[in-house]
């Protein structure tokens, strides 16, 4: 089997209750029970991940739209970005993609070609979005 196939079993096992979202090249993918649990309550299509899984998903760029579904439907949902990262709940994962995205934009930034005006207007943005992510938080 896949290794994200197996992280989905040992994530099962460890708590059998909460639905597993994986992010897959550029889909987002559930599998096995939790892929036909989610296809029948959001009406997605069931595919094969081989002869004995099934999957169903979206794609990355939806993924604010399926979680405010999911949220309308009460299901627990826990994200994995990757099979070697730790499983984060819906809201904890968009936080720390913000968060996440914010601190690479700023990585971008060559501060010495900055004038004294651009770098105050940097600061301001900062404390903007800062103040952004702290109410997301």
């Amino acid at each position: 089997m896949s290794k994200l196939y197996d992280k989905y079993k040992i994530l099962k096992f460890q708590n059998p209750s909460k639905l597993y979202l994986f992010k897959s090249g550029i889909f987002y993918i559930f599998l096995d029970e939790d892929a036909k649990k989610i296809s029948n309550i959001l009406n997605l299509k069931l595919t094969n991940l081989n002869n004995n899984v099934v999957k169903c998903g979206f794609p990355i760029q939806n993924l604010n739209k399926y979680i405010i579904l999911f949220k309308e439907h009460n299901l627990e949902i826990d994200i994995i970005d990757s099979v070697l990262q730790p499983s984060y709940s819906s809201d904890d994962y968009i936080s720390n993609s913000n968060i996440k995205n914010f601190l690479e934009e700023l990585s971008n930034i060559n501060t010495k070609t900055l004038s004294i005006k651009e770098i105050y207007s940097l600061v301001d943005k900062i404390i903007i979005k800062a103040k952004e992510l702290n109410k997301i938080l």
